[in-house]
């Protein structure tokens, strides 16, 4: 297994986990909420807490994803401006090492 895969299989098992965790969540909160509605046949209490959790994952869905789309957005930006910067420093680093071999070349020519 390569390194590659590797990185994959932990992500794959992180999405699983968040996701159980997700539904987890989205089940105890169903569970408050039909237990608040006191009225609720069992058969609607049921439908009731189905129904829930399911918008519960789609919105957490929808959570995760706006927030990948977002980290991409950053991460390119960040690349280009290091980029750009990296460019910067090399450009100062030969313009010094040309003044320096300039000024050597004076001084060895002043000699």
């Amino acid at each position: 297994m390569t390194a590659h895969d590797e990185r994959d299989l932990v992500r794959q098992i992180e999405g699983h986990l968040l996701l159980a965790a997700a539904r987890e969540e989205g089940r105890t909160a169903a569970a408050r909420l039909s237990s608040r509605l006191g009225r609720l046949t069992e058969g609607q209490r049921q439908e009731v807490e189905r129904q829930f959790e399911a918008e519960y994952l789609a919105l957490a869905r929808l959570s995760w994803r706006r927030t990948g789309e977002r980290a991409e957005e950053l991460r390119q930006a960040y690349e280009a401006r290091y980029r750009a910067l990296r460019g910067r420093l090399v450009a100062c680093c030969v313009l010094g090492c040309a003044l320096l071999a300039a000024a050597v070349l004076v001084v060895s020519a002043a000699a």
